[in-house]
């Protein structure tokens, strides 16, 4: 059976259990049960999972909202520039696992969230798929699938995945982790 590894945070968090049964046949699969916060933060939880990493068939991995997040008012918790160079930083640590990377773009929040905002997540994906597309990073498009109907996809707390939300997003993440794992 082949292995996969789901990394990130508090989105991975929401629909982890339903890809582990969407995907039961085909892949073991490991996960933390820590949020993976910042990418500054999964990149530091690389070495502590290392070994359970280690032999993954494929990766599946977000971080962003931490990342952007502005909750003084003085601009994202990780400036653009440096947001760029951890997920480069990670991106190469897992392409050393195995050629099968996937990063999902950061999902929506409700317009009425004041500490994340949608232009800015936006921008965000854009400068992360700019720069992992070239290492031969496959980007897996949460965004573009959970902002068709936000109200729908994304809960009362703002940020998070509804139960239809993490349907949609475990469907769209098994089913790229199918692709890449060469099981379609």
């Amino acid at each position: 059976m082949k292995k996969v590894t789901l990394l990130g945070d508090s989105i991975r968090l929401n629909y982890e259990g339903r890809v582990t049964e969407l995907l039961k046949d085909e892949f073991t699969v490991f996960r933390y049960d820590d949020n993976g916060r910042f990418a500054q933060y999964t990149l530091r939880s690389l070495f502590e999972y290392k070994s359970f990493i280690e032999g993954s068939d494929v990766i599946h991995w977000n971080n962003g909202h931490w990342d952007l997040c502005d909750i003084f008012g003085d601009g994202s918790f990780t400036p653009e520039d440096q947001y760029v160079y951890n997920i480069k930083r990670i991106a190469g640590h897992l392409l050393k696992i195995t050629p099968n990377v996937i990063f999902a773009t950061t999902t929506p929040v409700r317009p009425e969230n004041q500490y994340n905002d949608n232009k800015v997540i936006c921008r965000y994906n854009e400068l992360a798929v700019e720069a992992l597309r070239p290492m031969g990073v496959m980007i897996n498009d949460l965004n573009a699938a959970a902002s068709k109907d936000i109200d729908r996809y994304i809960c009362d707390d703002l940020i998070h995945l509804t139960q239809e939300g993490i349907e949609l997003c475990a469907g769209l993440v098994a089913a790229s982790i199918r692709k890449a794992g060469g099981i379609n």
